[in-house]
């Protein structure tokens, strides 16, 4: 059996010890856009030593950091082929910012089954504690297994509401570099879908597409700079679906909604008559935030 539910949820959640640098944050902003204009002083805080924020969405690389062979799913009550499962949509909550170094403990399991019918969704959970035993972050990842449906679970909850019927408050234009995929996998995600164009053409795409998480810190640091002031402490809780592919060197457009306590957005290719990248995005605001 593909699934097995109980053996899946009743497993004991895995914990590891991980560690990152200065460099580590450095080469991750760098690959989630920082430093596109390298004369602007907001930008180079981000790309150098300048700066000590770092931007939300790093926690999700984290556990992977410098990992040099092609990313799996291997857990307990889960048997599923590797090519009927997509990443279907993440979510990050910091609970204290992140440092530019640090060691935490990282404990990863599989944490609920949702049955679609055809389909199932594996959601795998994962939260970084610090040495001082404070909670740093927690990730869940949505994983979307197609003809793996059926065994008779619930079929979960909803995801963040639809942004708004209005205008935007904002709409962000961010260009992709034509390397970005290049840079990105440096970081731990090594999928050949992503750098070897055989492999891309294999999987029905004319070249290698961009990671969905380098999508995801791209507009969150977007976000950051254009509509937070560059504050990266005012995130509280990041979340977006995954809705269509990006290739390197397309430009994305970000539109944001400013409401009570959130920002929701959307994000589209330009290039490809705005085909659709995320949807579902919704940006929780701390109260200090919020209040302002």
């Amino acid at each position: 059996m593909p699934i097995d539910p109980n053996a899946a949820l009743s497993a004991p959640h895995s914990t590891e010890a991980v560690a990152w640098n200065e460099s580590d944050v450095l080469l991750y902003h760098l690959a989630v856009g920082a430093g596109a204009d390298p004369l602007d002083a907001a930008q180079l805080t981000q790309a150098t030593e300048s700066g000590d924020t770092v931007v939300p969405t790093f926690a999700v690389v984290i556990p992977t950091l410098r990992a040099t062979s092609t990313p799996g799913l291997s857990l307990p009550g889960v048997d599923i082929d590797l090519r009927k499962i997509l990443h279907a949509s993440q979510r990050v909550e910091i609970h204290a910012p992140l440092p530019r170094a640090g060691r935490a403990e990282v404990t990863t399991g599989v944490s609920a089954l949702h049955d679609k019918g055809s389909a199932a969704v594996v959601v795998l959970d994962s939260e970084g504690v610090g040495e001082d035993g404070r909670r740093l972050w927690t990730s869940s990842m949505r994983i979307f297994a197609r003809g793996e449906g059926g065994f008779g679970g619930e079929r979960g909850p909803d995801g963040p509401p639809p942004p708004p019927e209005r205008e935007p408050d904002l709409v962000i234009e961010t260009p992709t570099l034509p390397q970005q995929a290049l840079v990105y996998r440096l970081l731990g995600d090594r999928n050949p879908l992503h750098s070897d164009p055989a492999v891309a053409a294999a999987m029905g795409f004319p070249r290698p597409i961009l990671h969905g998480l380098a999508t995801f810190g791209i507009v969150t640091r977007a976000i950051v700079d254009d509509m937070l002031g560059g504050d990266t402490a005012a995130i509280q809780a990041i979340e977006t679906r995954f809705a269509g592919v990006v290739f390197p060197g397309e430009t994305l457009r970000t539109q944001v909604w400013r409401e009570a306590g959130r920002l929701a957005f959307t994000v589209d290719v330009v290039d490809r008559e705005d085909a659709p990248a995320l949807t579902g995005g919704e940006v929780v605001l701390r109260a200090a935030e919020e209040a302002s």
